[in-house]
């Protein structure tokens, strides 16, 4: 495909009805206007609808090769199966796909990107596809590449505290139906299987959880994989070597879903090559571009997540110097798993993709 030298891209958002979808029509809405058409696609069902991006009521297409034609860039918010299918047809006509599903995260000949850590890898582009990280992995990727290009980080130990959200729209709904349910009833949570035996009998066994969220934590997201573990907790190791670029990075996380609606937060156990203290870490993130350093617990100080979510920035709190561990800091991160935890940073993938186009 030929461009028109001075012209600004063609953007495509495919699953622009979505949840994801929709926090990305807002996000283009308030960030830099780099693009020229913005092309609203979705599946049939979903064509015709009118969301507003920019101010204008942009009418939604179905998705199609011919939807394509002319687009610069595609940015994908859509299952695994769509964008397999989908994304290299994209390709195929000229766009470069920016895709946020775990289709290509491992493919050697796709670039896994979150653009304040590694923005130089969009170059590299056999297969004219760039991936989205998991949102697990993005909450602390921002505040982690900031100290591993001072110190080097050789291990990680994560325990995840993710949202309801990270479970799509049915997650968030079954937590509010539970939450009615045990809303007023103080005697739940007293006796073992009580919570369990009020929500089934009122919202049925069909969840997407498999125990109840309301008033409780469940050590279980994604779907399981060989020796006990979890989908998310193989992308949280896999994904972080590839992103960092260091490939026997020693990674052990454990996922755990909590009755949050969104926002996922992590405790974070990061060794480093190198001596570093708590002052150089807290002055390294101060200065990253894209992290808010929230730490004096003595005034109550520190991120949550419903303190902080609907927030752009990766925030970091409760920095410590592990006790017995030599060159370990500790410390707790939250982030919006539905911002920078998916739309924002494919939204980011796209701009440095329009700034090149436009060079």
């Amino acid at each position: 495909m030929t461009r028109t030298a001075g012209r600004k891209p063609t953007l495509a958002v495919v699953g622009a009805t979505g949840a994801v979808g929709t926090v990305m029509l807002g996000i283009l809405s308030q960030r830099e206007d780099v693009w020229g058409e913005i092309r609203l696609i979705a599946s049939p069902r979903s064509a015709g609808k009118k969301l507003r991006v920019r101010g204008e009521d942009l009418t939604v297409i179905a998705l199609s090769e011919k939807a394509f034609n002319g687009v610069d860039v595609a940015m994908f918010d859509v299952p695994d199966e769509v964008s397999k299918e989908w994304a290299p047809i994209a390709a195929a006509q000229g766009a470069i796909a920016v895709d946020n599903s775990g289709a290509f995260r491992m493919d050697p000949d796709v670039p896994l990107v979150v653009p304040e850590v590694n923005p130089d890898a969009v170059r590299h582009r056999p297969r004219g596809i760039i991936s989205n990280p998991n949102c697990t992995t993005l909450t602390m990727m921002d505040a982690l590449g900031a100290l591993h290009a001072r110190w080097g980080l050789t291990a990680l130990v994560v325990a995840s505290y993710q949202a309801a959200s990270g479970a799509g729209q049915p997650g968030v709904d079954r937590l509010y139906d539970e939450l009615e349910v045990v809303a007023g009833d103080r005697t739940l949570g007293t006796v073992a299987g009580d919570v369990r035996r009020a929500v089934v009998d009122k919202l049925g066994e069909d969840s997407p959880f498999p125990a109840p969220l309301a008033l409780n934590v469940v050590p279980w997201a994604g779907s399981a994989r060989d020796g006990g573990w979890t989908s998310e907790e193989l992308k949280v190791r896999n994904e972080s070597r590839k992103i960092l670029g260091i490939p026997d990075l020693k990674v052990s996380a454990t996922c755990v879903r909590v009755p949050v609606v969104t926002t996922h937060a992590l405790a974070v156990h990061a060794t480093f090559t190198k001596p570093v203290s708590v002052d150089e870490a807290r002055q390294a993130l101060v200065q990253a571009p894209s992290v808010v350093v929230m730490d004096d617990p003595a005034a109550g100080n520190f991120p949550t997540p419903a303190d902080v979510v609907g927030a752009d920035p990766t925030f970091v709190g409760r920095i410590r110097q592990a006790m017995d561990f030599p060159n370990t800091l500790e410390m707790f991160v939250c982030g919006d798993n539905l911002r920078k935890g998916a739309a924002l940073n494919t939204a980011q993938i796209a701009e440095l993709l329009a700034k090149e186009l436009s060079a």
